[in-house]
């Protein structure tokens, strides 16, 4: 399943992100990723998130962001939850143009059974119709 937490900057949705991931770890029988920008979280989590920041790889677009996820999942058979904390300040682009990105990590969630969490900086009022069906 694919969970869209979206709201204006400095709300407090990686906090949330933060918690949702060490409490999930708790009970979690599937590994866990969490992965950023940068490594600010990175000694926020549990040592038992495979925690990966994203300014070392060059995502630039969409299709690059997708093969990364494919990457990760082919590595491990095991991931159960994906965290993802500032989509569009890992990628260029808007909201809009990620739109068969949201269609493309369904499908590997359906397929790999695997949840993923996604932080965005958007206002919830103005998001567009394709999104409304993630939002958690």
């Amino acid at each position: 399943m694919l969970h869209v937490f979206c709201d204006r900057k400095g709300s407090g949705k990686t906090k949330f992100l933060i918690d949702s991931a060490n409490e999930k770890v708790r009970d979690s029988k599937g590994n866990i990723v969490y992965i950023d920008d940068d490594k600010r979280p990175m000694f926020q989590l549990d040592r038992r998130i495979r925690f990966i920041s994203t300014e070392e790889y060059e995502l630039k677009d969409c299709s690059h962001f997708y093969g990364f996820l494919c990457g990760i999942l082919s590595e491990d058979y095991d991931i159960g939850t994906i965290y993802i904390d500032g989509l569009f300040n890992i990628i260029e682009g808007d909201i809009e143009d990620a739109a068969h990105l949201f269609y493309a990590i369904e499908k590997l969630s359906q397929k790999y059974d695997v949840d993923f969490y996604l932080n965005i900086n958007f206002e919830k009022g103005i998001m567009p119709e394709f999104m409304k069906k993630y939002v958690a």
